[in-house]
């Protein structure tokens, strides 16, 4: 039995307000928990594999060399996808409620651009 639209509304409020309350519950679900250690993994290989690479180059053995550019692309890939994850996750937590007046300098410096640019 399908879901009616108000359902559907209701559904999809409910996901959003548990992806705002628990971003980490979401992203298991989604099995795209971003790590660390996984991070730190993708730059080994990337470290193995350009010596696997230039191993490969020195005793003039093609395969290596493949074998070693395939290391090194597969930990950049590990290390890219893992560490965009984590730094949401780090932005997520380092976020405070800003002050409605701002800074205070940073403040002075808008009303002076204000001034010089928008009067006449």
């Amino acid at each position: 039995m399908p879901l009616s639209e108000n359902e559907k509304r209701l559904l999809a409020e409910m996901e959003q307000a548990l992806a705002a309350d628990d971003p980490r519950l979401i992203s298991t679900f989604n099995g795209k928990t971003p790590s660390r250690t996984r991070v730190f993994l993708g730059f080994g290989l990337i470290l193995l594999g350009i010596f696997v690479l230039f191993g490969g180059l020195i005793s003039q053995t093609p395969p290596l060399g493949i074998a070693g550019f395939v290391l090194s692309l597969a930990g950049a890939v590990l290390a890219i996808t893992n560490l965009g994850g984590l730094m949401n996750t780090v932005t997520n937590r380092v976020q405070a409620p800003k002050a409605p007046g701002g800074n205070k300098w940073s403040s002075k410096l808008e009303q002076r651009w204000d001034r010089r640019n928008f009067e006449e």
